[in-house]
């Protein structure tokens, strides 16, 4: 774990997330599977690449059901949500598509300077976001693009974790293509470790592999509707173990 004496508090030590990329159960019941999905391993990937749908599928019966109604970057951790019944699958696509799902966010991002100094200072991002095409990759643009496609998010500022770096937390209320990354860098803030949109390169981080190579974007909680039981069910996923004692510190709760 990490040494609340460090007198830094950016992210050291990331190299160490990639060597553990198995997943980790949170909950399960009434069709709904939820997962600690740790940075670098994809959601879903071709036969052969490990990923979490083949991680979860290995432990089903054979030829079982299993849905992928929700997805996170290869480079981003925290809580995801798949499904074991077609009809949990279907409950959850529709929340998602309805808005009915509430995701929150941290992350430590660099170069804050937009938004206020104020730890609680709350700010909304309302962008337009395009797939950039045959790359991997989004952009922002024009409000007249006809290929672009509202981004929403609500923030608030949870503090400083080192000069340079803050905590945000952040609440997507779209779920556009890299969209958190995307306005955060936008906005001269980008996550950190995230190097596809210009953040700074975490301490440690020797991955080869640029996609393998954790950010410091983590999918904190995730509220949805029970399919069976229709009470709301809310779930965590701790930060993995290379964030730093000062972002723990400051998360917010449920």
């Amino acid at each position: 774990m990490d040494d609340p004496t460090r007198p830094d508090g950016g992210v050291p030590g990331a190299a160490r997330a990639a060597a553990d990329r198995v997943p980790r159960p949170l909950f399960s019941r009434s069709g709904v599977v939820a997962l600690a999905k740790p940075s670098g391993l994809p959601t879903q990937a071709p036969a052969g690449i490990p990923s979490v749908e083949s991680w979860l599928r290995a432990r089903l019966p054979a030829g079982a059901y299993l849905g992928v109604p929700h997805r996170l970057d290869r480079a981003v951790s925290g809580v995801i949500l798949m499904a074991t019944t077609p009809r949990a699958a279907r409950q959850l696509s529709r929340q998602f598509e309805r808005r009915q799902i509430e995701k929150t966010y941290v992350a430590i991002v660099a170069d804050f300077r937009a938004e206020g100094d104020v730890a609680g200072d709350t700010f909304q991002w309302h962008d337009r976001i395009a797939k950039q095409p045959d790359v991997a990759a989004a952009r922002i643009v024009a409000a007249a693009d006809p290929h672009g496609r509202d981004a929403v998010t609500i923030g608030r500022r949870l503090g400083a974790t080192a000069p340079g770096r803050a905590l945000l937390e952040l609440r997507p209320l779209t779920g556009r293509m890299h969209q958190l990354r995307l306005q955060a860098a936008h906005r001269g803030m980008p996550v950190v470790g995230d190097l596809l949109y210009g953040g700074p390169a975490l301490e440690g981080d020797a991955a080869i592999d640029e996609r393998a190579s954790p950010i410091a974007l983590h999918a904190l909680f995730i509220r949805f509707r029970d399919p069976d039981l229709s009470e709301e069910v809310t779930v965590e996923a701790a930060l993995p173990d290379f964030w730093p004692a000062a972002a723990r510190h400051l998360l917010p709760t449920p």
